[in-house]
């Protein structure tokens, strides 16, 4: 048995693990390498207060101003309180975040969309590879922690589940990718910082594994999950069939970078008096405005009106992966479109990461804190990690002499299921979904398209429940069945609001209603009905 089974090894994870007791006995379970997932492709860097000129309350009305009426007040000024001691803490780990060119005591901050101020920590534009290499160099030095590469978790194991009164987390059954099996992991505390679900899109800037896993199995515990509507689409990413998940940083336009109609003309002010430093909600709806207006394929973001030296020392991973795929972003402006990128809601916790289900908790992108509300602001995401990250394994330490909970739990049972020879299901179903889901719940809506999509993903959960009855669980199948719960829920979500507000923006509804202001969207599985 461990003590703390961490179901994620991105930077909320990690930073758990590394801020329990060296005491305990913990696992991190990652699907892939450990040092694969949405922390590594993060480019922009991390927000806090750390110049005089800037304050406390300032990033806390910036935050507030993004979310769109429906941040927890109280969650903001938590995690941005705790931003500049959560930079420390990364420095003290190493992190080699730039600094000024000319007083290396001092850390180069940029800006971006959303933020009056220059605030974000940033390692030139690879901010979450430094992160989480440093963090992942830690991890191996502790004895305390196992590090379990190419397991995904296939189901949470809680005491109801096993006839038990109580609803507690015990464990979860774990697929070695490797050896084909599943595994009984069982653990006092079980944390999933699993990251989001932004692959239940057709174009995404994130990596394969964000499936929602960890909304998905939560669900399935009891957990209730707020605001799923809000899916944040980031404006710029490369537009180049081979440029898989390019993401073109934020802070290219915080660094002046405009973006550009075909012909060059300057659309965003036209949109928003911030034009390009607008929240990302704003400018990537007005790219998709302009792209359906004139027929067009994708945008320009140009930022050639800067000197080469600094482009190649503010952005050298985006300029390699430019020159990569043809374009001089020294030269000329390179296209772009916008990309689903960020899961704003997530499964509901408390300022400690504790979900609705005992000893169960969720920290990072899975989780709903209330930080973001409606849309999130540019790098307070990796902020969160850390600053939840920190307090669950504080209340965590807390509880570990609290005796667990003594109950036998069963094998994983295959006796009554065959290797599938109808691989061909899942490619498909996974394909379908993300199509539909991009094209009926994308960046503008309306209420016809989301039955539609709604009507068509409760069909093909009742048919991805009986295939997961009746094979031999893969990997893939793990990753569908949750991907496919997970759009139900965006969808659902999306149908219980409405208005247009952050994120969320239909037709039907076009204008904001302030009598949902501070109103969270909240699924309950107890409550909710479900297809399958």
């Amino acid at each position: 048995m461990y003590d703390v089974l961490i179901i994620g090894s991105g930077a909320a994870g990690l930073t758990l693990a590394l801020s329990l007791p060296e005491s305990c006995r913990i696992a991190v379970l990652s699907k892939d390498v450990i040092t694969e997932g949405s922390t590594v492709y993060a480019q922009g860097g991390i927000s806090a207060v750390l110049d005089a000129t800037d304050s406390v309350t300032s990033h806390i009305e910036d935050t507030l101003n993004a979310g769109a009426g429906l941040c927890d007040t109280k969650a903001v000024r938590f995690t941005v309180e705790n931003g500049a001691e959560s930079i420390h803490w990364l420095l003290d780990a190493g992190v080699p975040f730039t600094r000024e060119e000319h007083d290396a005591s001092r850390l180069h901050l940029t800006r971006e969309g959303g933020h009056s101020h220059r605030r974000i920590a940033h390692a030139a534009d690879a901010s979450g590879a430094a992160i989480e290499n440093t963090l992942v160099a830690q991890v191996r030095q502790r004895a305390n922690i196992t590090v379990l590469e190419h397991h995904i978790a296939v189901d949470l194991i809680t005491s109801r589940k096993l006839g038990h009164r109580s609803n507690r987390c015990i464990g979860a059954y774990v697929l070695n990718r490797k050896s084909k099996r599943i595994n009984t992991l069982q653990a006092r505390f079980t944390v999933l910082a699993t990251g989001g679900a932004s692959k239940v899109y057709l174009y995404t800037s994130n990596p394969d594994g964000a499936s929602g896993d960890g909304i998905a199995m939560a669900w399935r515990a009891g957990c209730r999950v707020a605001n799923m509507e809000f899916m944040q689409f980031h404006p710029t990413c490369l537009y180049h069939p081979h440029a898989k998940s390019s993401l073109i940083t934020e802070a290219v336009r915080g660094e002046g970078g405009r973006l550009l109609l075909p012909d060059g003309t300057r659309f965003m002010p036209t949109f928003d008096p911030r034009a390009e430093l607008a929240p990302r909600d704003i400018v990537a709806r007005a790219i998709d405005h302009e792209m359906k207006r004139l027929g067009l394929e994708c945008v320009y973001l140009d930022i050639s009106h800067k000197p080469k030296d600094f482009i190649l020392s503010h952005f050298p991973n985006v300029y390699a992966t430019c020159e990569k795929f043809g374009y001089d972003m020294s030269t000329q402006p390179v296209p772009v479109v916008p990309a689903a990128h960020y899961t704003c809601g997530g499964v509901m916790v408390d300022q400690d990461g504790r979900t609705d289900v005992d000893a169960l908790y969720c920290i990072g992108e899975a989780s709903c804190t209330g930080l973001h509300g409606a849309n999130r602001m540019a790098s307070n995401s990796l902020l969160e990690c850390v600053v939840y990250g920190k307090s669950s394994a504080q209340d965590i330490s807390a509880r570990l002499d609290e005796p667990p909970l003594d109950l036998p739990i069963p094998h994983w049972d295959e006796s009554r299921v065959t290797d599938s020879d109808e691989r061909i299901v899942i490619t498909h179903n996974w394909d379908e979904i993300r199509r539909f889901m991009w094209d009926y719940v994308g960046i503008v809506r309306t209420t016809k398209r989301l039955q539609r999509a709604l009507n068509r993903m409760e069909l093909l959960l009742r048919e991805i429940d009986e295939y997961y009855a009746n094979f031999r669980v893969t990997s893939d199948l793990i990753e569908l069945r949750n991907l496919a719960l997970v759009a139900w829920l965006i969808i659902r979500s999306a149908l219980n609001r409405p208005e247009s507000r952050g994120l969320h923006y239909t037709l039907d509804y076009p204008k904001l209603d302030h009598k949902l202001d501070s109103v969270p969207t909240v699924l309950d599985p107890i409550t909710t009905y479900h297809p399958y």
